[in-house]
């Protein structure tokens, strides 16, 4: 089946969003002050989702005040937090192999949740990506902390089940207000929390300061935006398969800033990675895409057939 520009265009702009969270590491890592994982993940957030809610002037009103502290509790607050933590606390792009699994989480709390049984091979492509990243970051020397793979793995599983839930809920707004809700709420679950268990910085220094602009506005502001628009014009299950480029990036970036080595087995990894991407693309392309957010006029998109949009 051949994609129209368009559907292409979707896809490589999604791209982008996971592309720029496989930064996170050497970021956290290299420019960061160490032994704040919450508090990081709390001014990534907060900050810019308060200027967009206060330049936008929409606050949420009935069911979606308890809709959207459901939704930035697991798409910022819980899985930045969970992030941050497996980054500190393991090696490199290893934190990104238990976090590999959440396309087959997707496609499993979509059957349940969204009542959409998994297209033919998509299982199995979502565990050849799961194998894939295996053999692109995990080093037999590698010091695999236990805290840091249940974090990675729990961060999965909350971005996932955000994912499907943002599927499943129609906002009434646009995607910009729709991001900034969640940043605001997700931050703000969060800072209390990490006053009170990690306490304030020391004083920050410039670098510190850089990487701290750079996540807010980059590998959080924008890429969630990118996120959630892919979300509104993709399947679930087709946006999570791009996720597999988060550790992608994170081991490209290892080897190009940090003079890593890649050795024959993490490009077969690379390889393998791709290769599930294409094909779980490949595979969503005739299923029904739903898009979520309101036109500028205010008119909800209706149900799309995407076999019927193909041809």
């Amino acid at each position: 089946m051949k994609y129209p520009t368009s559907k292409l265009i979707d896809i490589a702009i999604t791209a982008l969003a996971p592309i720029s969270w496989g930064t996170t590491y050497i970021v956290a890592t290299e420019f960061l002050p160490p032994g704040h994982p919450l508090l990081i993940a709390a001014l990534r957030s907060l900050p810019i989702g308060l200027l967009l809610t206060i330049t936008l002037r929409k606050l949420p009103h009935g069911i979606w005040w308890w809709r959207i502290l459901v939704l930035g509790g697991l798409n910022i607050g819980m899985f930045q937090a969970l992030l941050f933590i497996a980054a500190y606390r393991l090696p490199g792009g290893v934190a990104a192999t238990a976090g590999a699994i959440q396309p087959l989480l997707v496609i499993l709390l979509s059957w349940v949740i969204l009542q959409q049984r998994p297209a033919k091979g998509s299982i199995l492509v979502a565990i050849a990506g799961f194998f894939g990243i295996g053999l692109l970051v995990l080093d037999p020397t590698a010091q695999l902390d236990t805290l840091g793979i249940l974090a990675a793995l729990a961060g999965a599983a909350t971005m996932g089940l955000g994912t499907v839930l943002v599927k499943r809920w129609r906002p009434p707004v646009s995607l910009l207000v729709f991001t900034a809700w969640q940043l605001t709420v997700g931050g703000a679950l969060l800072l209390p929390i990490a006053l009170v268990i990690e306490g304030p910085f020391t004083p920050l220094t410039k670098t510190n300061l850089q990487g701290l602009l750079y996540l807010g506005l980059v590998g959080t502001g924008l890429a969630y935006l990118l996120w959630f628009r892919g979300i509104g014009k993709l399947s679930a299950p087709a946006v999570s398969y791009l996720g597999l480029l988060s550790p992608v990036m994170a081991t490209l970036l290892g080897f190009f800033w940090l003079h890593q080595t890649l050795t024959p087995i993490q490009l077969c990894g690379i390889a393998i990675i791709f290769t599930t991407i294409l094909v779980g693309q490949k595979i969503m392309a005739s299923r029904p895409t739903q898009l979520l957010f309101k036109t500028q006029s205010g008119i909800e998109t209706k149900i799309l057939n995407a076999a019927e949009h193909h041809r």
